[in-house]
């Protein structure tokens, strides 16, 4: 870690380095909402994806819970990973997938025809998501200063 990514705190066991708040909060918000939002389709995508996409078949229920699986991959990424600077050199493979992640995520909702209401309103955090992510492609760990 660079000295504009971190600080140094002495605890019990010695010096250590904590990394940025506003990249704690990130990743932590990143993994409740991928969390919120895989948990439901895992465990009753047979009763939620028939309420969301008209005519959708419950014995295709699996294709929920494959996304479910994916959506809870990256949470728990995103969870282990939550006290880690996010972009610059090392940061940057968390950043890209998660920015794919919502990139894809947040343009499906959005496109899906005959969408109800609560599809368009699931696509709002996903989209903001992937515009949070997308700055930190683009310009690096937030808690630095903008070089110019």
């Amino acid at each position: 870690m660079s000295r504009g990514d971190s600080r140094r705190a002495f605890d019990g066991n010695g010096l250590h380095d904590i990394p940025s708040v506003i990249s704690t909060i990130v990743a932590s918000t990143s993994a409740v909402l991928l969390c919120a939002a895989g948990l439901p389709l895992l465990f009753a995508a047979d009763v939620i994806l028939p309420r969301i996409i008209p005519g959708f078949p419950i014995a295709s229920s699996w294709l929920g819970q494959l996304l479910a699986a994916g959506w809870l991959s990256v949470a728990l990424f995103n969870w282990n990973s939550r006290h880690t600077v996010l972009g610059g050199i090392y940061g940057r493979p968390s950043v890209n997938l998660n920015l794919v992640v919502y990139i894809v995520s947040g343009l499906a909702l959005l496109k899906a025809r005959e969408a109800t209401l609560a599809v368009r309103a699931i696509a709002v955090p996903f989209v903001a998501m992937a515009v949070v992510y997308g700055v930190l492609l683009f310009r690096g760990p937030l808690d630095r200063p903008v070089d110019r």
